[in-house]
Parts: C-alpha cells; structure tokens; sequence
C-alpha cells in the first residue's frame, strides 16, 4: 500500500502519519543502499584489484591439485607416521568456519533474534564458499582421485559397499547434507530480494537473470505464506546440523585409539570451536564490507557487539575444552596420554601449541570490555588472531598427536612443503573470489528481512 493510501485510511493524527511517512523511507532506504551495491554499471577499481588477485590466486590453486594428482600426493609433507596433515588440517578448518552462517540463519531464526537479519545473508554466503574449500581436500588426499567416487554407496557390479561404520563415510553423507540445507537456505531467504533486483533492473540481460531465480515471486499474501512456512521448516532442518556435522567430524578422531584423539570431550569442544571461528570469519569479513559498500546503518556497531559476545562465550567455553583435556589426560592414569598432552606443551611443536592458547584464549579476553567490542579495527585484530587460533589448533590436534604415537621407533617429524603452504593460502583465495563475487552481484543483506523488522518496530 502506497504512502498517500494509507493516509488516507487512517485518523489525521500527525503522529500516525510522520510514522508512516517515515516507515516507507526507511524501506526505500534499505533498497537504495543494498540495491545501489549491484546496481553500479561499473564495481569500484579496488573490487578488480581485490578480485584479480584472488582469481590469480585460485587459478594456482587449480594448478597446485592438477600436479598433486599428476604426481601423487608425495608432493606434500605427509609420511610415516603423519600420513593426515595440512589436507585434513584445511578441512577441519573451513568446515568449522560454515558452522557461523547455519547458527545465524537458523538456530537465532528460531529464537526470534531480530538482530540476525542485517548478518545473515553474508553468513550464509560465507558458509556455502567455506563448504566448498572444505570439500576439496578430502577428494584430493584419497590420493587417486578419479576414484573417489567409490566412496559413494552405489549399485556396483562387484557388489562392493564402503563401510558404514567408518566416521569417514559418515562425513561424506554429513557434510552433503549441510551443503545441500545450506544451499536451499541461503537461496529460498534471497527469492523476494531477487524479484525486487528483477523489478528494479534496467538491463534486459539482469531482469532476465534474476527474473529466472526470482522464480516468479510477486509477494502476494499466499507467497508471503508459503515462502514463509518453507523458511520455517529448513530453518528447523538446519539447526541439528549445525550440532551434527562438526560432531561427525570429531569422530573421525575420537573413535580412534591414538592418544591425543581418543576422547569423548571432541564433539562438544569442536562444536563450540567450529561457532567461535565461524564468527570471527563473519567479523573478518563484515568490518571492511561494511565500510567499503556503505553498509554501516545496516551492519551496525550493535550487530557487531552481539557477534563479539558470542564468540566471547564459544572462546570461553574452547578455553575450558583445552582446560578439561589437560585434566583428563592427568585423571586418566593413562602414560600415554599424559605424554601427548605434556608433547603439545613442551615438545617440538610447542611454538603451535602456545600459538593456539595465545589466539584462542588470551586475544578474546579483550571482548569483556565494551570499547574492543564495538571499535572495528580492534575487532578485526581479534577475529584474525581467532581464526589464525583455530587452523592451529587443528594442526595441533591431527599432526602433533600422529608424529608422537605409542611406540618411539615409529616417530616422525612433519616438515610442510611449498605445495602444502600454497594449497592453504590459495584457498583462500578461492573463499574470498566466490565471497566478492556474491558482493558484487547479490544482495548482501536481507532485504526483506530487515524491511519486516522495521515494520514490526
């Protein structure tokens, strides 16, 4: 309904009417501000420059898997007895750094958290990219990757299954899952921002494009409702996700009997971890988009305190797991453990280990004070000491536990090669030239989502 329209079908109360007045330029300025990021014929120089490089970057990525699958995985530092290292140790990673956007889109869905709908489109965005790194090394490490496909349960003529009880065939159907969710999530929550980029296009090749997405949205009340009851429902598909893939992932490890993985504590610690790095991702990525594409009276101070105190609470909770794995590895009894545990802290990766408690523990102690939480340079530190933290850790826990097992004869060092050092940089640069592609293109906020809150307010 029009402005002048509902004017004229309320009371001449001048109160009622600057509220309406002032409603309708709010939604007009939401859409201006989010719209005018993909509207612009032209990106801003610094987008090419950001993006050329991160092209550049994923184009050597694509040449790094071509020479490990033409040479052999020999090419990375793996050996006896570290056969899993910077592969797994990457997968960990950006599967942890998904879990932000699926707790955002969800789980704070389901609480009535309006604060979430200015976040969660880049969140969910950020998710689907991290997925899609995360997926890439665990086809690489199988070594010969032209088979990888029998990891697939499918009819064969050998009659060959995998093994279901394996956590490793448990994250293939965990982590297609989350994709899938995530992807279904991310896109039924953009339909009514995608018809009104159609709406609002001038170039027939755009309208045609988003018209196609848009999937013939005109925002009457039966789609209002159906769109609506659909949210709901993956909503509440989505939400054990995020508590069941990272759990999965755990038991890769602690179903094992090395020491230093063989512990009950790892889903719930790699849980809170997996949302303590994921937001500091969404910090990463959000203070200088903000800033860059005029975000900053949508992406407020307030949006950016509430992800500040979430991840000090996951922080505080990872500094109790380390806490805890201390403890069990003395109440336990057991020799072996206690070396592994007395290995992380004095032994030859002991700079990794105090790296990880410095990131992990100490850096987000700054959060208890309301200036770090609010001042965005300060933030951005913290959220990139978190996520140096957290790789870390996940070093810490595969290889360091692997180079030191049960007996000393089979100890090893693990020493990364080039190969090693360049796939985990080039994958970010493949995170971050799918990340400014979805800038340039899509909306980065809910529109739609934002517009209601404001009604309701």
């Amino acid at each position: 309904m029009s402005v002048a329209a509902s004017l004229d079908n309320t009371t001449s109360d001048p109160r009622h009417r600057a509220r309406l007045v002032t409603g309708d330029q709010d939604f007009a300025s939401v859409t201006k501000t989010v719209c005018q990021v993909v509207e612009r014929p032209q990106a801003p120089p610094t987008w090419y420059i950001a993006f050329a490089v991160t092209s550049a970057m994923t184009a050597v990525l694509g040449l790094l898997i071509a020479y490990l699958i033409g040479t052999g995985v020999g090419v990375w530092g793996n050996n006896s007895p570290v056969f899993w290292a910077f592969d797994i140790t990457n997968f960990v990673f950006w599967i942890g750094i998904g879990h932000a956007g699926t707790l955002i889109s969800a789980i704070l869905f389901l609480f009535r958290q309006k604060w979430r709908t200015a976040i969660n489109r880049s969140a969910e965005a950020m998710t689907i990219f991290a997925v899609i790194c995360a997926g890439l090394f665990p086809a690489i490490h199988v070594g010969r990757v032209w088979f990888v496909y029998w990891l697939a349960p499918y009819p064969n003529q050998m009659s060959v299954w995998p093994n279901f009880r394996s956590p490793l065939l448990w994250d293939v159907f965990a982590v297609s899952t989350y994709a899938t969710v995530s992807l279904l999530f991310w896109y039924l929550g953009m339909v009514p921002d995608l018809a009104t980029l159609r709406d609002r296009a001038t170039s027939p090749l755009r309208r045609l494009a988003y018209g196609a997405f848009a999937l013939g949205w005109r925002g009457s009340a039966r789609q209002w409702h159906v769109y609506e009851r659909a949210y709901l429902i993956l909503a509440a598909l989505a939400t054990p996700l995020v508590l069941s893939v990272h759990s999965v992932v755990s038991t890769d490890f602690a179903v094992a009997q090395l020491p230093g993985w063989h512990s009950t504590i790892f889903p719930p610690y790699f849980v809170a971890g997996a949302i303590f790095s994921g937001f500091a991702m969404v910090i990463t990525l959000m203070v200088p988009a903000r800033a860059y594409f005029g975000l900053k009276h949508l992406v407020t101070l307030r949006h950016l305190d509430n992800i500040n105190k979430i991840m000090l609470a996951t922080g505080c909770i990872v500094a109790y797991s380390y806490a805890i794995e201390v403890f069990i590895a003395w109440y336990s009894g057991n020799a072996f453990e206690q070396f592994a545990a007395t290995n992380r802290a004095l032994g030859p990766y002991a700079w990794a280990y105090w790296t990880l408690i410095f990131c992990n523990v100490v850096a987000p102690q700054a959060f208890w004070f309301k200036r770090c939480r609010i001042t965005p340079w300060m933030m951005l530190i913290v959220a990139v000491l978190v996520n140096v933290g957290m790789w870390f850790e996940r070093f810490v826990i595969i290889v360091v536990s692997l180079s030191r097992d049960f007996l000393p004869s089979s100890w090893g060092m693990f020493y990364p090669t080039w190969v090693d050092l360049s796939m985990l940089a080039c994958s970010f640069g493949l995170f971050m030239t799918l990340f400014l592609l979805f800038c340039r293109y899509l909306p980065m906020v809910a529109m739609a989502e934002v517009k209601q809150v404001l009604e309701h307010e």
